[in-house]
């Protein structure tokens, strides 16, 4: 590619509404030319003008017909929502093949109002460096974080979004015959289980504040591991593992060996799980089996933030809640593949030592991972309402016209948690995807012990 070439910016899917193109129309106010592919109905929804262009074909063949695509309209960038998605593995190996500027953006680390802008992945795919020393430097000088947060908005406009978008791939399927969706559960059955959650949400959250507030007034030691949804591609894709349940086993099968006899482990349920995953059988099966069942917590609500503030240390296997342990100054232990997993951030030693020998986070490591975070891929916004997506597009065009994503100083040459991932047998190419994912979508999972 040409560097005198002029800008074309190819976007692929977006979060479910209009996000995506508020970008490319930034950008279009700013003469670069934007183009788009639709592989779903949903993505149709959003967004069908002149720019787009669909592609019915199947996944196996989305690789080719992308290049195809790319040198026939003379393509600079690509740009797509969740770097983990099958079409966008694809889409990363394509543009590194054919010298094309990556980019994928996601929900913030810093949240709640931030949006996350990298080049070419997350996790295991990100360029953000993970060499302590390296991230001093680089953020030494980097103003303040913003945290106000400016761009609140109520759940329900995420959720018409969601709604609207999955329900017209499933419903009108047939106009996109090829598409693979990359729902973990069918979404009929998926928004039809958050129903009596959403009802009991109240119920709940009052009777887990209760269960909270217990656990910190005993002042017995205890660690916390926050529960993320199943069906998170950041987790089956950026860890070794195929179920959170197989996570919790080893936790709990560690904390019954090593951890103080006093102590007590607290796994709290993801604020938007929809409830088909049964939690609380799951963790009594694994408890029972290892004998620590009047040790074991499930919560189910409440204030993460009060846990972790009041905890001897925490989990995750790669949530955001790790950067919210980070700054509550507890000891966190990552299981899986996390950008934060730094040493003087996390801690380093082995599960089996963690219960006793956990590290505290450096304060100063984590104000400089934050700003270095904020100022190089991180944008403040959000998806979903009109001031927030306006905000956060306009941060983007100028950003990708720039060249200023990862920049300055969180840019690697080669992704510095790739090798660890390769090493604990995690599919970090789109063939490997594709192998290990088989049948995606299913209408319930049933776990067995």
């Amino acid at each position: 590619m040409s560097k005198t070439a002029p800008m074309v910016v190819l976007f692929l899917q977006g979060p479910p509404g209009v996000f995506a193109r508020s970008i490319a129309d930034a950008l279009e106010a700013r003469n670069v030319k934007t183009l788009r592919i639709n592989l779903s109905a949903g993505d149709w929804l959003g967004w069908h003008d002149h720019r787009c262009r669909s592609y019915r074909g199947s996944l196996k063949d989305w690789p080719a017909w992308l290049r195809a695509y790319c040198r026939g309209n003379a393509v600079t960038h690509i740009v797509y929502y969740a770097d983990r998605v099958p079409y966008h593995v694809a889409a990363a190996e394509v543009g590194a093949d054919l010298g094309l500027t990556c980019l994928a953006f996601e929900n913030g680390y810093l949240r709640p109002d931030w949006i996350t802008l990298e080049r070419v992945g997350m996790s295991a795919h990100s360029l953000f460096p993970a060499d302590p020393e390296t991230i001093r430097a680089a953020a030494d000088g980097l103003p303040p974080i913003d945290r106000r947060p400016l761009y609140s908005y109520p759940f329900v406009n995420e959720a018409v979004n969601e709604v609207s978008y999955n329900m017209a791939n499933v419903l009108f399927s047939l106009a996109y015959p090829g598409y693979k969706r990359d729902k973990l559960y069918h979404p009929l059955i998926d928004y039809l289980s958050n129903i009596p959650r959403m009802a009991l949400a109240r119920r709940r959250n009052r009777r887990a504040s209760h269960v909270i507030d217990d656990i910190i007034s005993v002042r017995l030691p205890y660690y916390v591991f926050p529960l993320q949804l199943q069906s998170d591609y950041q987790l089956r894709f950026n860890s070794q593992y195929t179920h959170i349940a197989d996570a919790a086993e080893e936790v709990i099968a560690s904390f019954a060996k090593h951890a103080p006899s006093a102590a007590r482990l607290v796994f709290k349920i993801h604020p938007l799980d929809n409830g088909i995953e049964p939690w609380e059988r799951i963790l009594k099966t694994i408890s029972k089996k290892y004998r620590v069942k009047k040790r074991v917590y499930l919560v189910d609500g409440g204030n993460l933030d009060q846990l972790l503030r009041h905890a001897t240390g925490a989990l995750t296997i790669n949530s955001t809640t790790g950067i919210h342990a980070l700054r509550a100054g507890c000891p966190t232990k990552v299981l899986g593949i996390a950008l934060y997993d730094i040493a003087g951030l996390t801690c380093q030693k082995p599960l089996d030592s963690f219960w006793r020998q956990g590290t505290a986070p450096d304060p100063e490591l984590v104000d400089s991972l934050e700003r270095l975070l904020a100022a190089t891929i991180q944008v403040k916004g959000c998806f979903y309402t009109l001031e927030g997506r306006t905000a956060a597009a306009e941060q983007m065009a100028d950003r990708i016209i720039a060249g200023t994503v990862n920049l300055p100083g969180a840019l690697t040459a080669t992704p510095p948690r790739l090798e660890e991932a390769r090493e604990r047998g995690i599919a970090t190419t789109f063939a490997g995807q594709m192998a290990a994912t088989g049948k995606t979508e299913r209408w319930t999972y049933v776990w067995r012990a």
